[in-house]
């Protein structure tokens, strides 16, 4: 199985290295962003990136403005929130927007790996879904998209 392809969106440096460090120790195919302007070209490039590690509080674009943005370009990318400063509110807005999960940093580098998996694992069963749903002969374009929207929805 191909490894697991991760962004990690964060403007504090050091931490953002060091994830990317130990993940990549994992076997995590990992690229570094440091701000979501930057992190919105990368995922429009590269579509092979599945799951993205994104900070709330950025300067310039937010974590959930980019989640918003990443979302719209790209439904099946898998988001998982992270923020020093988190609130209930926070936590279920990203949801509602679309995010995998929400976690607190610091967060214990076993959880942050299991999410990850679990994160990339439900993409790629919706990518699955999809494909099957496209090389089925007998639907109309009509319930083709109402079918995929189902699946983007799950």
């Amino acid at each position: 199985m191909l490894p697991i392809s991760l962004l990690i969106v964060d403007d504090e440096q050091a931490l953002k290295d060091i994830l990317a460090v130990r993940l990549g120790k994992r076997g995590f195919a990992v690229k570094t962003a440091p701000d979501g302007k930057t992190a919105l070209r990368l995922t429009a490039d590269d579509h092979a990136i599945e799951v993205v590690l994104l900070d709330i509080a950025m300067p310039g674009m937010d974590g959930i403005e980019t989640l918003k943005a990443m979302k719209k370009d790209n439904p099946l990318l898998e988001i998982i929130m992270l923020t020093g400063q988190g609130t209930v509110d926070t936590a279920v807005e990203s949801i509602k927007l679309g995010a995998y999960n929400y976690l607190t940093k610091p967060c214990k580098i076993d959880d942050l790996t299991a999410n990850i998996e679990e994160a990339a694992q439900q993409r790629r069963t919706r990518e699955a879904k999809i494909l099957d749903i496209r090389m089925t002969p007998y639907l109309t374009d009509e319930k083709r998209k109402e079918m995929i929207a189902a699946v983007l929805n799950d």
